[in-house]
């Protein structure tokens, strides 16, 4: 079997397509390398490309012609730049995904996997959620994934199209075998901080301290991205059954831990992984963030057969080691 990824020279695609291979699944990648990295696709069957090219996504079809379904992973995904940047977002992410899903649509692929994000979700008092809990994104990347996921509910219904909408909660980690990890020098997101606080002594901050949470502190679910990439496997292995076109050609699956970890939790967890503690500072809240959420599904175990196997602190160690070997396989730049 051969599968299509888009984005797939990024963190997650990079890291689903390596799962992939390990499980004789074939992928065709497809990324114009704004975020991704070549050093990713080495060895792999590669095209670099806009998923809005209508031309390419032809010739990738025409020499692959045994391609049985279609990973979306090509996003910008950075809330407080969607927020200072929203129409460029709504371009890449939802504008360019029309275009793609145009084009996957006229070469008949009827599997379509798409990488949702949990940020669409209005949290409820506990801010556990499932996949019938209220949509209500607070920054424009959080409404691209959803209008996005729209506008594949209303395509999968009226052509012959199946579509597998994945919820991902907040991934860490990195390939175990260290292959791939996270291209970005200096991320975004917590984790990422961390990371830069412990290996250049910079400040560590907690960004928003008055959520309604247990401390305060913003809550997330946070799943390891090897397992998300066993996810999508699954999911490609009983897409047939997981979704029958006659009766529900659209579904929808939260993949996360089911646990819910704040900041300042996750903080101590990794003070405990790295051995050491780091400087950090109060801060107030990021343009588009949210209090957070975690799932209470158990879809994805139903469906998939699928459960996270690898734990936080593990996530946190990998995280670790692949910043370590970053600059030598990719470089000291900012990526």
């Amino acid at each position: 079997m051969k599968v299509l990824i888009a984005g797939g020279a990024g963190f997650i695609g990079s890291t689903i397509a390596s799962a992939c291979l390990d499980t004789g699944i074939t992928p065709v990648i497809l990324d114009n390398l704004s975020t991704g990295r070549a050093e990713f696709v080495k060895d792999r069957i590669f095209y670099r490309g806009d998923i809005a090219d209508r031309s390419l996504i032809d010739r990738i079809f025409a020499e692959h012609p045994d391609i049985g379904a279609a990973v979306h992973c090509a996003a910008l995904i950075v809330v407080p730049e969607s927020v200072a940047h929203p129409l460029r977002y709504y371009q890449e992410n939802v504008g360019k995904s029309v275009e793609f899903l145009s084009a996957l649509v006229a070469n008949e692929c009827e599997r379509f996997l798409f990488s949702s994000s949990a940020a669409i979700y209005q949290p409820g008092e506990d801010f556990a959620v499932d996949e019938a809990s209220p949509i209500s994104g607070t920054s424009p990347y959080a409404e691209s994934k959803a209008m996005v996921e729209r506008v594949l509910a209303d395509a999968a219904h009226a052509y012959p199209l199946r579509v597998l909408s994945l919820r991902y909660f907040n991934p860490v980690g990195a390939d175990p075998k260290m292959r791939t990890g996270l291209q970005v020098a200096r991320p975004s997101h917590a984790l990422g901080k961390m990371i830069e606080a412990a290996r250049t002594g910079a400040l560590f901050q907690v960004t928003g301290t008055d959520w309604p949470t247990r401390d305060g502190s913003g809550i997330r679910d946070y799943v390891h991205v090897w397992d998300l990439a066993q996810a999508h496997v699954e999911a490609l292995r009983r897409f047939d059954t997981v979704i029958d076109g006659n009766q529900r050609p659209y579904q929808v699956i939260n993949l996360g831990t089911g646990n819910g970890t704040t900041v300042r939790e996750l903080l101590d967890a990794f003070t405990a992984v790295l051995g050491r503690p780091i400087p950090t500072a109060i801060a107030p809240r990021r343009p588009g963030d949210s209090a957070g959420t975690y799932t209470r599904s158990d879809r994805a175990r139903r469906l998939l057969d699928w459960e996270p196997t690898l734990s936080l602190k593990e996530g946190i160690q990998h995280s670790l080691s692949w910043a370590e070997l970053r600059d030598d396989v990719l470089g000291s730049g900012p990526g």
